[in-house]
């Protein structure tokens, strides 16, 4: 059984690109179910991460591959990119 504050501290990479998205922000959870349906995480900085971010990352469940000791392996061709509102 893991904790959300567990899966905030791995940090979570694409394996079709290698790329490192970044840890976790947030969790999307299903409220009738009490089901984790996805996580968010930091969009790609601008311009060297001067200027803000983009729209942060929403990584549906079924991509996930593995929950490992300090990442997670997601599986995403075309990372979708979904404005969070706060």
């Amino acid at each position: 059984m893991l904790k959300t504050s567990d899966l905030k501290s791995k940090m979570v990479i694409n394996i079709i690109d290698g790329k490192q998205l970044g840890g976790i922000m947030d969790i999307e959870i299903d409220i009738s179910t009490g089901k984790l349906t996805a996580i968010v995480v930091p969009g790609p900085g601008r311009f060297l991460g001067l200027f803000g971010r983009n729209e942060d990352v929403v990584i549906p469940w079924n991509k996930i591959n593995k929950i490992g000791v300090d990442c997670i392996l997601v599986e995403s061709p075309t990372v979708e990119l979904k404005r969070v509102d706060n």
